[in-house]
């Protein structure tokens, strides 16, 4: 039997469900054995980038740096609508007035960071890089004056008092008419292709498994994320879970082509 190929996930509710059955022995993998290391994204960014995971998750800005080593899988990843990060603050701004303040990031290889740019360049000057779990405490605080939120962040900012100044995805999703391409999974290109091809279609029913067996990976997800409530955990899932995840599909394919030009003539 081989060794246990990595696999990098994120400890949040749609990736312990997404990949629970397939490090949990619920489905057949055959030869293959799979050791999780759970990072936080922009970690399993970095990762990859030192090519230290067989197979992770990623940003999908992550991604078009990592396409030498690298490869696509279809299944698996964070792809949408009315899923996209929000910029937010304590106060009522518009985005022009936030032209020149600091703003907290949870990563500079996050898709949220590279919508942010996009958006409009000049927002890439005047950032914080911290866990994206601290970013709301942080504005909060004062310690930025706003936040590049990702996650669960969309359901529990109210609870910090804050408000919303611009949801990115909504604002991607009226230029483009595309979902919004959060984030991958990817395969490292020296597996084969044989092998990758495998791991792609045991993700599939990794995925599939976990559809069909709602409740049966809860424990598993609550082990991990620790602070959340049921009540977020399911949203939380019923967001970032859903048929992309199973096969990124056509309109899939064309957003992430998407992405890919825009952040090309852009320069990023």
């Amino acid at each position: 039997m081989m060794n246990p190929l990595s696999i990098g996930y994120s400890p949040c509710p749609n990736d312990t469900f997404i990949f629970y059955a397939l490090t949990h022995g619920r489905i057949d993998t055959g030869d293959l054995r799979f050791k999780e290391i759970l990072e936080d994204v922009e970690g399993l960014n970095k990762l990859a980038l030192g090519g230290k995971l067989d197979i992770t998750k990623v940003s999908y800005h992550a991604f078009l740096f990592l396409r030498d080593r690298y490869c696509l899988l279809r299944s698996g990843g964070a792809l949408g609508r009315g899923c996209g990060p929000l910029i937010v603050a304590t106060d009522s701004y518009e985005m022009k007035d936030l032209i020149g303040k600091k703003i907290a990031i949870p990563g500079r290889l996050t898709t949220a960071f590279l919508l942010l740019k996009l958006y409009n360049p000049s927002f890439k000057e005047n950032i914080a890089v911290m866990p994206f779990h601290k970013i709301m405490g942080a504005v909060k605080n004062g310690d930025v004056d706003a936040g590049l939120i990702i996650h669960e962040g969309r359901f529990t900012y109210p609870l910090y008092g804050l408000k919303k100044v611009i949801d990115l995805g909504k604002w991607w999703e009226n230029e483009t008419g595309l979902p919004i391409p959060l984030g991958c999974v990817l395969a490292k290109l020296s597996l084969g292709d044989n092998k990758i091809r495998e791991i792609g279609g045991l993700i599939r029913k990794s995925v599939e498994y976990a559809l069909s067996h709602r409740e049966e990976p809860m424990g598993y997800i609550k082990e991990q994320s620790q602070e959340l409530s049921d009540d977020v955990i399911g949203q939380h899932i019923d967001l970032y879970v859903n048929n992309y995840s199973i096969d990124i599909g056509e309109d899939g394919q064309r957003a992430i082509d998407e992405l890919i030009k825009r952040a090309a003539d852009a320069g990023l």
